[in-house]
């Protein structure tokens, strides 16, 4: 008889679990809540915060720059999308 698999094995493991669930509750996707709080166990909470900021606002971005970045995050769809929806879609990636 074969073994269960563990619900986890398909997950890659989180190292800031309440980080990850606090993001989650924000309303950040669970691939944007695992890279944050993956990335703030590894470096510090502190230094995460401080590199916020530094980018420009999409706003400013042409429809050009927003699809290659919706293409670099691993997107679907975002061919078909408006700048505004473009713009929603990245931020609630």
């Amino acid at each position: 008889m074969p073994a269960k698999k563990n619900e986890t094995e398909d997950q890659p493991q989180l190292k800031d679990q309440g980080l990850y669930e606090k993001l989650r509750e924000e309303g950040n996707s669970k691939e944007k809540a695992a890279r944050i709080s993956n990335a703030a166990a590894k470096e510090g909470r502190e230094q995460i915060g401080e590199k916020g900021g530094k980018s420009g606002s999409y706003d400013d971005w042409t429809v050009d720059e927003l699809t290659d970045r919706a293409k670099e995050l691993g997107l679907e769809g975002y061919s078909k999308l408006n700048k505004e929806e473009l713009i929603d879609a990245l931020r609630h990636h």
